[in-house]
């Protein structure tokens, strides 16, 4: 894996297997009943309309259409998108391709405003069910002045994805208050771990308690030694859930794309980054206020995040310690969640309930209707 500002070096961020990963676990559901929400006044220059009423999409049906989207990167091989097709059509959908989905300029999948022309085209199609990216890579920050959030707001409908489709999912979720999915992206493994989760959330509705547990390769061990929790601080906390990629998340600070974290629960993750430039991007967090605002934190996965060969560097848990244990929130280091083998679908925006020292996130509700 390479650091995200070198994407271009390689084909997808994500590729299909690319990292041995944990499995997230399934636990008790919530016996919560899903009830519509609120209607919510027409603000269209509002950051985050009345926060205690998010809009949930109507869930996925047997033969629903998902439309096929590149917001973000170009995809280079044509055959990826056969992939992203076959995994769709897998799961019981039927695919619909963008009418820009194989367009490129540069890097890019198209020239901003017809990669968010066909975000806006899907939304407005009252066919179409749900929205799945291909990939990420670098661009989806450049589209969202571009979108139409009173059309997806008075159509919600599911979107999902990761990786720099943090930015498009937090840019949706603050201007309109639609629920929306930290999960796979059309071009990842689509193993059984990750399609039973997509399904149990978005088909059948449950809510589910995410929380690590052994990779298979510690499965014959008297220990866990892969993927374990360490807690930061101790306790309990609920509140909505949000977050995604560190590096994207931290670049749309003080835009009106990024939701309102007060009292929330902040999850991060990211992949081929060094120490410092973490470091860096924490402390812009935290020099912006958001830290402070939090009512819980977790800490996710970070491949090849490792120090420089210079004589002296922090590690990333000192890094991730030194921000956040002064906080003294409840907080934890390890979840399974980033560019890990197996994506699990997280709501964004939905409340939740954290265990800092189990290392769980329940869901309180069911995150659509």
């Amino acid at each position: 894996m390479f650091p995200r500002r070198h994407f271009l070096r390689s084909a997808a961020i994500v590729g299909i297997g690319a990292i041995s990963t944990p499995v997230l676990g399934q636990g008790n559901k919530s016996k919560i009943k899903s009830q519509k929400s609120k209607s919510i006044p027409n603000s269209p220059d509002s950051r985050l309309p009345t926060p205690d009423s998010p809009i949930k999409p109507a869930r996925l049906k047997p033969g629903s259409v998902v439309g096929i989207i590149s917001p973000a990167g170009a995809t280079f091989v044509r055959e990826n998108l056969d992939i992203v097709r076959d995994a769709v059509r897998g799961l019981g959908l039927e695919p619909k391709l963008a009418p820009h989905v194989l367009d490129r300029y540069g890097y890019l999948a198209g020239q901003d405003r017809d990669r968010a022309a066909d975000v806006n085209q899907f939304f407005a199609d009252p066919k179409v069910a749900a929205l799945l990216p291909i990939a990420g890579g670098w661009g989806s920050s450049r589209i969202l002045p571009y979108l139409n959030y009173e059309l997806i707001r008075k159509n919600p409908k599911i979107i999902v994805g990761f990786s720099d489709i943090t930015a498009l999912i937090l840019g949706i979720t603050a201007r309109t208050n639609l629920v929306t999915f930290h999960g796979p992206n059309g071009f990842s493994s689509w193993n059984a771990e990750q399609t039973d989760y997509f399904r149990r959330i978005l088909f059948a509705g449950e809510s589910l308690e995410f929380k690590n547990l052994k990779d298979s390769s510690d499965t014959d061990r008297l220990m866990q030694v892969k993927y374990r929790i360490q807690t930061i601080n101790p306790g309990r906390a609920k509140g909505r859930l949000l977050g995604g990629n560190l590096s994207v998340l931290s670049a749309i600070v003080g835009s009106p794309y990024l939701p309102n974290l007060n009292g929330a629960i902040l999850f991060l993750e990211d992949i081929g980054e060094n120490i410092y430039r973490l470091d860096r991007m924490m402390t812009q967090l935290k020099l912006a206020g958001i830290f402070d605002k939090l009512a819980g934190f977790i800490f996710g996965q970070c491949p090849n995040c490792t120090p420089d060969a210079d004589y002296g560097s922090f590690t990333l848990e000192e890094v991730i310690w030194n921000h956040i244990q002064p906080l003294k929130i409840p907080a934890w280091y390890g979840a399974a969640i980033g560019h890990i083998d197996t994506i699990l679908t997280l709501p964004m925006g939905l409340e939740v309930e954290i265990d800092a020292t189990a290392g769980t996130i329940q869901m309180l509700e069911p995150a659509v209707i």
